[in-house]
């Protein structure tokens, strides 16, 4: 932690992005408090001159995007405006809550095509919204990053755990993991599934210790979400929107059924479900056919799960008792089997790229007598490669089998609480190594 900032895989990106001669305008995307905002005034810290715009707080310079085209007139008028130089190669300057002007969102392409030598990053809460209402926006003139909450390799440099992170890392089913430091991993991910990985979250738990006082900044995120389904779309009332994420939270341990929704028809809740998903509240696990590459292909938007953004939002959520969670082995003895799925995606998420927008996907077989079902399947290189959860250390894999068999793959991987290890060709990955799948 520096000045009260812990590091983010994303702080390495956004400085080789400061580095380039050839950059684009960066555009941040991602739900609302995953720490966008925070990212940037870390990476302001490394410049001479560091200027904030942000446009739900300085309605003034609206004005300024509606008047000027030239990226040029604006930085002057900017520069005046908050007494500050803005210099380019020397300042970064940050437009925040972007989506709250429209006219500078529309003129961040002239920044790369007219003053591309300026370091520009935007962020917003809700900005999907605002960019589903442009007519048309800047493909190929704008970068995107994504951000997601605290993975749970980050949780573990936020408590100063960097050995343990290494030695995760580097670990294998050649090379396991010592059994005190297996343990010790395991215990961690306890605290990290109830923490959740909001940063204001992570940081509340790790300048005090006490779950009680992260879940109430947890309680109080939920409650600021759910003010902002106001602002999703006029037209469908706040209280569809609320039923529908409160559903999701219920639902987590199977396909998502939208008659299970009360009070809802299934137009109703497959709007305000979208609106959860552009929002970045809930994130789709889409069945594949898995016959071939890319994964998409073989779709089918008409099945599929959905995940919340964060494990601890799901307990509070669902009102659950954190202390069973630290006392047990096996989370389906605790009637919450879903919420090693749930982890497992997520870490799948944010292992990969920031550059493009992720999709999760699962493959699953309904035949009599031969229900079967996979998690998540990935592509790696040009190999589709199975992934089973397993909620405790026990279970036999008869799904993933069947997949490896019907697909020929080379490799199947169990995660489990177990530690690295083989079992003919499934590798066997420990839960919280799940990021480990993804980037060796």
């Amino acid at each position: 932690m520096k000045n009260g900032y812990f590091e983010r895989k994303i702080d390495i990106v956004l400085l080789s992005w400061a580095r380039e001669s050839d950059r684009k305008p960066l555009l941040l995307r991602g739900a609302r408090q995953v720490g966008k905002s925070s990212a940037v005034r870390n990476l302001g810290k490394s410049f001479k001159n560091y200027v904030e715009v942000n446009f739900d707080d300085d309605k003034n310079v609206h004005a300024l995007f509606e008047k000027f085209n030239s990226p040029q007139e604006i930085c002057t008028q900017l520069s005046l405006f908050y007494r500050k130089e803005i210099v380019a190669g020397e300042t970064l300057l940050f437009f925040d809550e972007i989506q709250s002007c429209p006219a500078a969102l529309s003129k961040l392409r002239y920044f790369y095509e007219k003053y591309q030598e300026l370091h520009l990053i935007a962020a917003g809460s809700l900005l999907e919204f605002a960019i589903e209402e442009m007519p048309s926006f800047a493909v190929g003139r704008i970068r995107s990053l994504y951000l997601y909450p605290f993975s749970f390799e980050e949780f573990l440099l936020a408590q100063k755990n960097e050995m343990l992170v290494k030695a995760c890392k580097q670990a294998n089913s050649k090379n396991p993991l010592s059994e005190p430091i297996h343990k010790e991993l395991n215990k961690l991910l306890k605290i990290f599934l109830i923490t959740g990985g909001m940063p204001e979250a992570v940081a509340k738990y790790a300048e005090t210790q006490s779950f009680l006082k992260s879940q109430m900044v947890i309680d109080d995120l939920i409650i600021s979400y759910k003010n902002d389904f106001a602002k999703y779309k006029k037209r469908v009332p706040v209280a569809h929107i609320e039923n529908v994420f409160e559903s999701v939270a219920s639902q987590m341990d199977g396909k998502f059924v939208y008659e299970r929704v009360a009070g809802l028809n299934n137009s109703q809740v497959k709007q305000s479900l979208e609106l959860l998903i552009m929002a970045g509240l809930v994130i789709p696990v889409t069945h594949s056919s898995a016959n071939g590459i890319p994964l998409g292909a073989g779709a089918n938007s008409k099945r599929r799960r959905m995940l919340l953004l964060d494990t601890g939002m799901f307990l509070r959520m669902l009102d659950f008792d954190a202390s069973q969670i630290i006392i047990t082995e096996d989370f389906k003895t605790i009637n919450i089997g879903s919420l090693a799925e749930m982890f497992a995606g997520l870490e799948i998420l944010k292992a990969s790229s920031c550059y493009v927008p992720q999709k999760l996907y699962y493959w699953h077989r309904e035949k009599k007598q031969s229900n079967a079902q996979v998690d998540y399947i990935i592509q790696k290189n040009n190999s589709i490669i199975p992934i089973e959860v397993k909620s405790g250390s026990k279970g036999a894999m008869p799904s993933l089998r069947l997949f490896m068999q019907e697909k020929n793959s080379e490799m199947g991987i169990r995660i489990s609480s177990e530690n690295f290890g083989k079992i003919d060709n499934i590798e066997i990955y420990p839960l919280y190594a799940v990021s480990n799948v993804v980037t060796h």
